[in-house]
């Protein structure tokens, strides 16, 4: 009896697990974001750099969309994509990784500045006025939405997987929060630095740094 309540709440719990998660999977359904990124949107890196759609083309890349007063989920991603790279080497030198701001109101570019630095000198992070920013994230179907907090502030509910951007602009997969090194590692490889050659002339084309 004991073993099949137990059974009957895992059950319960799982198929909240699913309903929750729901509207966030159904964002990126076969199809809709088969085109590339070409919404036209004006924000800044974390240097002060211009940031446009060419971003999103030329060259492969890891994109996190999170904010620097994350708990976890952020500052752990960001942990972790680091060690990618460093395990990657002189292999992943065409990958370009950017943080893109889903707060930013507070996360000016000074602040960011010194929240990706001190993961690595390879993440870019990308703020600027929140009505631009909300055409990336609607463009790339990013879930993002502020949640009020007990003390009268808020914090942000948002979506906590990697996006693998191809050099064409399209999405090629997701890397989902908690995704192992050795798998992580193995998708980025397999799915977004098995052609190489094809980036350094794409970027002359599209002048990205």
């Amino acid at each position: 009896m004991k073993r099949s309540s137990a059974t009957v709440l895992f059950s319960f719990a799982f198929l909240g697990l699913c309903l929750l998660s729901a509207p966030l999977l159904s964002r990126w359904l076969p199809g809709e974001t088969s085109g590339p990124f070409n919404a036209a949107f004006t924000l800044v890196d974390d240097t002060g750099a211009k940031v446009d759609k060419s971003v999103f083309h030329g060259r492969p890349m890891l994109a996190y969309f999170g904010y620097t007063r994350c708990p976890e989920v952020c500052p752990t991603t960001l942990f972790e994509l680091s060690a990618w790279l460093q395990q990657l080497g002189p292999e992943g030198k065409d990958l370009k990784t950017y943080f893109f701001s889903v707060d930013p109101e507070r996360d000016t570019q000074e602040v960011l500045h010194g929240y990706v630095t001190a993961f690595s000198d390879r993440i870019r992070g990308v703020t600027g006025d929140p009505a631009e920013m909300r055409k990336v994230i609607d463009g790339w179907r990013v879930y993002a939405r502020k949640e009020p907090a007990e003390d009268g502030d808020y914090h942000m509910s948002h979506t906590m997987a990697l996006l693998m951007i191809g050099a064409d602009g399209r999405l090629k997969g997701l890397i989902p929060y908690g995704t192992s090194a050795e798998e992580a590692i193995s998708k980025i490889r397999t799915v977004l630095l098995k052609e190489p050659q094809q980036y350094a002339a794409a970027d002359q084309r599209t002048n990205i740094r």
